[in-house]
């Protein structure tokens, strides 16, 4: 049930007729995974904090760096040396301390205890910056039939996916079948902060409007964002029928949304 509280914090987002109080409701009983709390994971954790979804999986369990601060809005110069994901918890609690926040602070090589908290989650958002764990994350959802919204940004150029049971359309390794393949990232040629905010809070957009029932549009599409030309292209995908995770994948299990 929502409170007085809850209407007044929730009231600009309550008057929408694709929210509501129903939508709020959905909001509340969700649980969002948020894998890395960086670019990415710091304007999608405050967005989805600031709307009240009910709780947040925080994980990261890298320390907070000066180079991070260009970009990473979720913290401040003293937190420099701190754990991402413990200054995320209390930063997040202060925003909206109706939200139940979990950090969760390890690397995820295990796949039985990266499975374990997919599948506490409704949705699990990917905000990580490496191939290695973005498809780690990707087969984990395949498995466990969650939803996954995946997003990366480098340079002026950001890329998002929407993936939902039964994967019909595919999968992250459909589009990126290799590991190995060559890797271009912030440390190497450079981000500027914007345009992976602007990444991170479509993520955190999407989140909302599936958590909701909403129409999703990007359902099994690619976005290209060019932060210079400010266009945005959506390209469809499709299914590797040779595809080592999702090709054999069937599942009765649709999700828990």
């Amino acid at each position: 049930m929502l409170n007085d509280q809850d209407f007044l914090r929730y009231s600009r987002q309550l008057l929408l007729e694709d929210i509501g109080t129903t939508g709020q409701k959905q909001l509340e009983a969700a649980t969002v995974l948020l894998v890395g709390l960086g670019g990415l994971g710091s304007p999608a954790s405050m967005y989805l904090a600031a709307a009240g979804v009910g709780t947040l999986l925080l994980a990261d369990y890298d320390n907070i760096h000066i180079t991070n601060l260009q970009r990473q809005i979720l913290y401040r110069t003293r937190d420099i040396g701190e754990l991402k994901a413990k200054v995320a918890q209390q930063n997040l609690t202060a925003l909206n301390p109706q939200v139940h926040y979990i950090p969760l602070i390890r690397r995820l090589q295990n796949s039985t205890w990266l499975d374990m908290q997919v599948k506490r989650a409704n949705i699990v958002l990917d905000c990580s910056d490496n191939m290695l764990t973005r498809h780690a994350i990707n087969a984990a959802c395949v498995r466990c039939s969650i939803p996954l919204i995946s997003a990366s940004a480098v340079g002026f150029s950001g890329q998002l996916i929407v993936l939902t049971p039964p994967f019909s359309s595919g999968c992250y390794a459909c589009l990126f079948p290799s590991i190995q393949e060559k890797e271009h990232n912030c440390r190497t040629i450079g981000i500027l902060g914007p345009v992976v905010g602007i990444m991170g809070t479509i993520q955190a957009l999407e989140a909302i409007k599936l958590i909701c029932g909403l129409p999703m549009e990007t359902v099994g599409k690619l976005l290209l964002f060019n932060g210079k030309k400010l266009q945005l292209r959506v390209l469809a995908l499709s299914i590797n029928q040779h595809c080592l995770i999702c090709a054999n994948h069937t599942s009765s299990n649709i999700g828990k949304l």
